[in-house]
């Protein structure tokens, strides 16, 4: 009998391997849904018996259709594929009825293997997954997961540091001249004042710089979660700056580094500005960065008052490498 199966997120690479590692002899109809709302209505219409979920969705997350699904006890069997592999979202999810959780980007060895420990996999010889519509990926979308993926490790990282639950947005990726990279910090528009560390990173055809944006709000919540005494308060200030950029600016970077199968030097960490503006922060770095791709993320720490955007800036002379990296994970 053909099993239904749902394969719900918003980024089209992630949908494609995502189909890509169903077992070729297991006999399913597959159906794509691009965020919650639609995964919701798939259910209902009777499309996803067995559901391979997303978390950071537009529209509506996996979290919330999780709960949707509990509370009106619609029939479908929900594994959580998602980069954010933080314990607390693992049991977030498990509490929420979830029956497993798969550490993106998923394997064809881990997809097989829960689905066989929990008795759903049917192995009908000759038989092949019915995968419609054809999923259609461009490069924008490709680097908007890897991103994904890598901003999960570093919030995880994070997240067992300081044993709290890190807030993790839908990744920002574009091609921006200059004049444009203000208006894609958008969580920074509503704070008045920031201080950022910038960090630099070469791999073969790849260079970059990272920055760590902190809002000047959160320095006394992290120097309390971090522990670090806040007598003096500009040495608290940089300590507080540069452990978090250790942090997240070395995962991340770990992160993209083992999808694309390519290794980063990185250069020693520099204050870049304190209690500066966006604005200002851009325009003195103007000259450094005429055309990049740039990937924003933005964390945020629940039951804090701590927000900090993490922005990678890519040369335009990487982006050839990088296309050529991608299309290895486009094929």
């Amino acid at each position: 009998m053909t099993i239904p199966v749902l394969i719900c997120d918003d980024s089209a690479l992630a949908r494609k391997q995502m189909a890509r590692t169903l077992p070729k002899d297991w006999d399913v109809e597959v159906t794509f849904a691009t965020n919650g709302a639609e995964g919701v209505e798939a259910i209902r219409a009777g499309k996803g018996e067995i559901v391979f979920l997303d978390l950071n969705m537009p529209v509506m997350d996996g979290y919330e259709v999780l709960q949707i699904v509990q509370q009106q006890d619609l029939p479908a069997l929900i594994i959580v594929v998602s980069g954010d592999i933080q314990i607390k979202a693992h049991e977030r999810v498990k509490a929420l009825g979830a029956l497993d959780f798969i550490q993106k980007p998923v394997s064809a060895d881990a997809i097989s293997n829960i689905l066989q420990e929990y008795g759903i996999l049917t192995l009908t010889q000759g038989a092949e997954a019915d995968i419609q519509p054809m999923v259609k990926v461009d490069l924008r979308d490709a680097c908007q997961e890897i991103a994904n993926v890598a901003m999960g490790r570093a919030a995880d990282l994070l997240s067992k540091l300081l044993d709290v639950f890190v807030v993790l947005p839908i990744p920002n990726v574009n091609v921006l001249e200059v004049s444009e990279l203000t208006m894609a910090l958008k969580a920074t528009e509503e704070s008045s004042s920031i201080s950022a560390l910038c960090q630099g990173f070469i791999g073969a055809g790849v260079a970059g710089e990272a920055l760590l944006l902190f809002h000047d709000s959160s320095f006394e919540d992290m120097a309390k979660l971090m522990k670090i005494n806040t007598e003096e308060e500009t040495h608290t200030e940089v300590e507080v700056l540069m452990d978090t950029g250790n942090v997240l600016i070395g995962a991340f970077l770990s992160g993209i580094s083992e999808q694309l199968d390519m290794k980063f030097s990185q250069s020693h960490p520099i204050v870049l500005g304190r209690h500066c503006t966006v604005n200002d922060l851009i325009h003195a770095s103007s000259e450094k960065w005429q055309r990049t791709l740039a990937m924003e993320i933005n964390y945020r720490i629940e039951d804090y008052n701590i927000q900090c955007d993490l922005l990678l800036l890519f040369t335009e002379d990487s982006i050839p490498t990088l296309n050529f990296k991608l299309g290895y994970l486009l094929d």
